[in-house]
């Protein structure tokens, strides 16, 4: 029927063809609001508009780790070890060099509570033969999952236009990974952890200021702005929390524990079906924070976002008051003797030229 109607028009098939793929409404910033239990959507904005997930993508990382734990393919002593491509990942804090190793289960603490980049790509290739078949094992998950806006390009989330996801998805992504794996929540609980006596602290600050908090994942980019996977559990009831593109970690914190609160307190009734129901936007690509976060121009649009969300600000009350005593990991490498820093010699010109008789 379309094509019928754009038969000779090509000025209305150019116009068609631009709505299709338009970017997604100015300033929308995508929350999800989930019962962990029932699936039930409590409160929603955007859910399924693509966005770039930052380190949430972490989230699949780790998903894929615990399959290949459960599967006996690796074990918890597994070593992992810093390779020339995890060391050339970028916004490293660990202070990792080559060659330096740790076992698995350290690197999974690094990777989930330091959000160390290097060590993501480290652990993607101690799992499968190398990086792009981890990351291919990533988006068969998300597939299984049912993650239908959602694709992957590399285990740690650093910016590429084709690693992108969804409120939606990433609701399903960190309420399968504590469903399926129970055995594995305590590496979603450590607020810091000290590699080779160095700490990094977590940015999750739920962890330490509000009750209940079990997880899971936040994520930064100047492109995706400040998004956060969160699960909480009191009195028996489990929530999930999705808030991407928040402008600063108050305001992402803040909302996070408000939306959590108000679920708790049944302030959210679930009307919007289950979560598996919501639908996807294929039709828009997603927002490039940087112009907002990350330029001059940041200072208006983050005095507009403390206007819009001023708890936790001075005068205003805060969600986060709970005091929660903080776990921290610690971490302790060693060098792989197997591995070499030293440049392999170059042979001179000389020694390069075919001897008599050889196959030169």
């Amino acid at each position: 029927m379309t094509e019928n109607i754009l038969v000779g028009r090509p000025w209305k098939k150019l116009a068609l063809m631009a709505c299709l793929f338009l970017p997604a409404p100015a300033h929308a910033t995508p929350v999800l609001v989930v019962d962990a239990d029932s699936q039930q959507v409590l409160y929603q904005e955007d859910a399924g508009v693509p966005w770039y997930p930052a380190s949430t993508t972490k989230l699949m990382t780790a998903l894929v780790v615990f399959e290949a734990l459960r599967a006996g393919e690796v074990n918890l002593a597994t070593p992992v070890t810093m390779t020339r491509n995890a060391t050339k990942q970028a916004f490293l804090e660990s202070g990792l060099i080559f060659g330096r190793t740790m076992t698995l289960e350290d690197a999974l603490f690094a990777m989930i509570a330091a959000s160390a980049n290097d060590v993501a790509v480290a652990l993607a290739e101690a799992v499968a033969p190398d990086e792009p078949t981890f990351v291919r094992k990533m988006n068969e998950a998300a597939i299984r999952l049912g993650m239908t806006g959602t694709h992957f390009s590399n285990p740690n989330g650093l910016f590429d236009k084709t690693n992108y996801t969804t409120a939606r998805d990433l609701a399903i992504l960190g309420m399968e990974v504590d469903r399926l794996f129970p055995e594995y929540r305590r590496f979603f609980l450590a607020s810091a952890v000290t590699i080779d006596g160095k700490e990094i602290k977590s940015n999750n600050l739920l962890l330490t200021r509000f009750n209940g908090t079990i997880g899971m994942k936040t994520g930064f980019l100047c492109a995706s702005g400040r998004n956060f996977v969160g699960l909480a559990t009191r009195n028996g009831k489990r929530v999930a929390v999705v808030i991407l593109g928040a402008t600063t970690e108050r305001e992402r914190n803040e909302r996070s524990a408000q939306y959590l609160t108000e679920a708790f307190d049944g302030r959210l009734p679930a009307k919007a079906g289950l979560v598996g129901n919501l639908q996807n936007r294929t039709d828009v690509a997603p927002q490039d924070m940087r112009v907002r976060l990350c330029t001059d121009k940041s200072a208006a649009y983050e005095a507009s976002r403390d206007a819009l969300y001023p708890m936790g600000l001075p005068g205003n009350a805060s969600y986060l008051g709970d005091q929660i005593p903080g776990q921290v990991h610690a971490i302790s490498t060693r060098a792989n003797e197997s591995l070499s820093d030293v440049p392999v010699p170059i042979r001179r010109p000389s020694e390069l030229k075919p001897k008599p008789g050889s196959a030169g």
